[in-house]
């Protein structure tokens, strides 16, 4: 099996007598886009910070590709590429410029490559221009470049989309998927819009009060909401309820002077062909899905996150 990308091994953080971070376990893989949710004060920052080694860490270890950042952060920290804050540009540069500053930094980035990450990230058109004049949307894309153009194996992304707009986001989930996908890169992104989470990430961790309280995979999350709530404008309502109710082992309410109901997608059709064949009156049908906001409310108990 492939080693993971990132490990973290028992990692804690603490300061003065306030233990922040509670022993996380949890590793992350090659090619996969790993979505990391906690609620306000949740240690979710506090840990990006010490997987990158900005923040000391108190006990534990962070493993990237089985170097530790503790005892061998340069070897460990190369393979790296993150935007923990927002991208900071040279604003009187040209993206390219600013592109090529900082590839004299890092060793062997040839011109080549600045073109490919330019290409990877959409941003040909626009890449002579002053970085000054560049939207909120271009200067995260022009940012992601600059994580990647060492080749990094791992990217770590702080609120990748905050600020943009719909097509924005929508841009930017597409970027991330086709680095996890094509390049086997594994991407790590915290965000605080959960439906966005959901269309971009394999698996989810959850953080909160400085303890990792679950690991999910999205795919399974939607699978454990086959169950949709479905609602049904109807006439006579107190009849069709009474239908309903003797074919069904789940409960039918009335909300609304609706029917409400929870129904597989299957059911559907066998559910409204019943009520019609019995002369009810179908006005208006609507199926309302669970989603990962609500798997993340279930289990955090809380309406406030980061």
């Amino acid at each position: 099996m492939e080693k993971a990308a990132m490990q973290l091994i028992d990692l804690k953080k603490s300061i003065g007598n306030k233990q922040l971070i509670k022993g996380l376990n949890f590793e992350i893989n090659k090619g996969e886009v790993f979505g990391f949710l906690g609620p306000n004060g949740a240690g979710k920052t506090t840990t990006i910070r010490m997987m990158v080694g900005l923040m000391d860490i108190t006990a534990g270890d962070v493993l990237i590709e089985g170097k530790s950042i503790k005892t061998d952060f340069k070897e460990a920290i190369r393979h790296v590429g993150a935007i923990v804050e927002n991208p900071e540009m040279y604003p009187f540069l040209s993206g390219w410029k600013n592109l090529e500053h900082y590839a004299r930094m890092n060793h062997g980035i040839t011109k080549e490559r600045i073109n490919e990450v330019v290409a990877l990230v959409g941003l040909e058109k626009a890449i002579h221009e002053k970085a000054g004049k560049y939207s909120l949307g271009m200067r995260q894309r022009l940012g992601i470049a600059q994580a990647l153009l060492h080749k990094p194996s791992i990217l770590i992304l702080d609120e990748p989309t905050n600020g943009l707009d719909p097509s924005g986001i929508r841009e930017m989930r597409t970027y991330i998927r086709r680095l996890a996908e094509q390049d086997n890169v594994a991407v790590i992104v915290s965000s605080h819009l959960l439906s966005e989470i959901e269309l971009m990430c394999d698996r989810i961790g959850i953080i909160k009060n400085g303890e990792l309280i679950a690991i999910e995979s999205v795919k399974e999350v939607k699978k454990d909401n086959a169950l949709s709530e479905l609602y049904i404008e109807a006439e006579p309502l107190e009849t069709a309820r009474l239908i309903l109710e003797t074919q069904q082992e789940r409960p039918v309410a009335i909300e609304k002077k609706e029917l409400f109901l929870a129904a597989t997608r299957e059911e559907i059709p066998r559910i409204l062909k019943s009520l019609m064949e019995s002369d009810i009156q179908i006005y208006g049908v609507r199926v309302q899905q669970s989603t990962l906001e609500d798997k993340f409310f279930d289990l955090i108990g809380e309406n406030t996150i980061e």
